[in-house]
């Protein structure tokens, strides 16, 4: 039975993960654990009315994250966690990671608290400070939704008759089912609101305030702002929505403006000169082969023959000794000598045959 379970699939990907997830996987079983217990849940859960003084329950905004009270909610937590280690951490690291998660959480439990307060003061019910009890990680799975859709938005995940369900269309659906599972009861009420300030918290992080290695801050990226996650129709209303609250921020002095930089790549010059055209220079071509083939063949020079070759036929002999002779006779003709007794005559008429006979 141990053997089995220890060679799971859930096992083994449990164990292939790094110490950050294995610790928050351990925290929410711990969490929903102690989850039985209704004093340990009203210590470390957020009640709006007990973050008001003279109470101050401060330490409840770190705390109220792994603490669960259904099982299945337990489980879609350990999931979620599992697929952050697998697709996000690689590539923003453990401590990234880590600042995700504390400032999702935190910023979540604050504004969701707000909210409460809000509503308070707007229908008078003491239920909505003093039993509301905040808690669970459903900030932190908006922001998982969102952190996949600004590394990978153009992923397909269902590619169905009716059309493809990628990355980018997660966040807004995943929005549109919390409100939907509170209305069938299967979460607690603040499950939606906590969802859609995570989904606002974690795009407004990554979008302006998380650091990168180069040294640069957010994502500037046109895919990744406001009106991506809505449909195209309504994209231009969602961009006044989302240049609004940019604004805001960089009014309170929250957020620094953003400062795009645009390298200038001059095209490359082309310059026509007369007569580097392709009918041109293939005019050239041809006049330059008529030459070289008319010297060619005006001037014809012999291949040299090698000495290894034995097929190599020697011009015969008598033609090159009638060339030696004649072109012999004919210097001594033009030389002007002076008159050479019969003796010199004979020798001088002696020795081209004598120089033929020692070639």
């Amino acid at each position: 039975m141990s053997s089995s379970f220890l060679s799971s699939p859930l096992f083994s990907v449990v164990g292939n993960c790094s110490v950050v997830v294995k610790a928050l996987c351990g925290s929410v079983c711990v969490g929903y654990l102690l989850s039985f217990s209704r004093t340990v849940t009203d210590v470390l859960t957020i009640v709006p009315g007990n973050l008001l003084p003279p109470n101050f329950w401060v330490w409840t905004l770190a705390s109220h994250a792994p603490i669960e009270t259904h099982w299945w909610m337990a489980m879609v937590d350990v999931i979620v966690l599992l697929l952050y280690g697998k697709l996000v951490e690689p590539l923003w690291g453990a401590q990234q990671m880590v600042v995700f998660y504390a400032v999702v959480n935190l910023c979540v439990a604050v504004l969701t608290a707000v909210t409460y307060l809000f509503l308070y003061l707007l229908v008078g019910n003491t239920d909505l400070l003093f039993n509301t009890h905040i808690n669970g990680m459903a900030g932190y799975l908006a922001g998982f939704s969102v952190a996949v859709k600004q590394t990978m938005p153009d992923h397909v995940i269902v590619n169905s008759s009716f059309g493809k369900l990628r990355n980018r269309h997660i966040p807004l659906l995943m929005v549109g089912i919390a409100f939907l599972v509170r209305i069938v009861g299967a979460v607690d009420p603040p499950f939606p609101i906590m969802f859609t300030w995570g989904f606002m918290v974690s795009w407004v992080y990554l979008r302006f305030y998380q650091k990168h290695s180069n040294g640069t801050k957010g994502d500037a990226a046109d895919t990744f702002a406001f009106a991506s996650f809505f449909p195209k129709g309504l994209q231009p209303f969602i961009a006044i929505f989302g240049n609004s609250i940019f604004s805001l921020l960089v009014s309170l002095r929250l957020c620094k403006k953003l400062q795009r930089k645009f390298e200038a790549v001059t095209p490359p010059v082309v310059v026509n000169l007369p007569g580097t055209d392709a009918c041109d220079a293939e005019r050239r071509r041809q006049l330059a082969l008529k030459a070289l083939n008319e010297r060619l063949t005006k001037t014809v020079v012999p291949p040299w023959p090698s000495m290894e070759d034995d097929d190599v036929k020697l011009l015969p002999q008598t033609s090159a000794t009638q060339a030696v002779e004649l072109t012999a006779k004919a210097a001594v003709d033009d030389l002007e000598l002076p008159e050479r007794t019969p003796a010199e005559s004979h020798s001088a008429e002696e020795a081209p045959g004598q120089l033929l006979s020692n070639l």
